[in-house]
């Protein structure tokens, strides 16, 4: 059998890491196996080892992908309302809460898809070091849009804030189907579109 030429066994090492970024989102970080992602991927399961040395390894690059992802998704929304800390939050904070980001959890928040495991995970360990900057970065940039002009009720705030969206999330996944679960969402959207970045 032919070797693979260096360009499309960098391809398929890409396609590798989209789809275990989707389905680490979808499934949790130890809810797939090797033989699913490759799956997802079009691949042989056997070519997995020659282009990551574990399981963990991958994880901890498409955890990485899908924090990048998340980053990129919040920057363009904010910029969009540069002139408008207000409107540039709730333009974070609507489409997180909505039926879309509920049901499509494979191109939605990795806070929400991660925290699970993240409970399971060594404190030293190299996907709760991607976890915990990811996170950091998105509360940063959720931060940002809060200007009470005290560094430290912002940071406050944008904790709570954050969690709350997190929260509710997770809730209305794990209720999908049921009323409660739009209910869930719309009272935390509410709570925060109504109450403004100033309160």
């Amino acid at each position: 059998m032919p070797r693979v030429s260096r360009k499309q066994a960098d391809l398929n090492r890409e396609i590798i890491v989209e789809a275990a970024t989707r389905l680490f989102r979808e499934r949790g970080v130890h809810g797939i196996s090797v033989v699913d992602v490759m799956g997802a991927a079009g691949l042989t399961h056997g070519g997995f080892y020659g282009h990551f040395e574990s399981k963990e390894a991958l994880a901890q690059e498409a955890s990485h992908r899908a924090f990048e992802q998340s980053a990129e998704r919040w920057q363009e929304r904010i910029a969009a309302h540069v002139d408008d800390k207000d409107a540039a939050r709730r333009a974070l904070i609507e489409p997180y809460l909505s039926p879309a980001s509920r049901d499509n959890p494979g191109d939605s928040c990795p806070v929400a898809a991660f925290a699970g495991d993240m409970c399971h995970e060594a404190a030293d360990s190299g996907l709760r070091q991607t976890f915990r900057e990811g996170l950091n970065r998105l509360l940063k940039a959720y931060g940002s849009l809060l200007d009470s002009g005290d560094v430290d009720a912002d940071r406050q705030q944008a904790l709570v804030e954050y969690s709350l969206m997190v929260g509710a999330l997770t809730l209305a996944r794990a209720t999908r189907g049921e009323a409660v679960s739009d209910e869930i969402l719309d009272a935390a959207r509410t709570f925060l579109t109504s109450k403004g970045s100033s309160n």
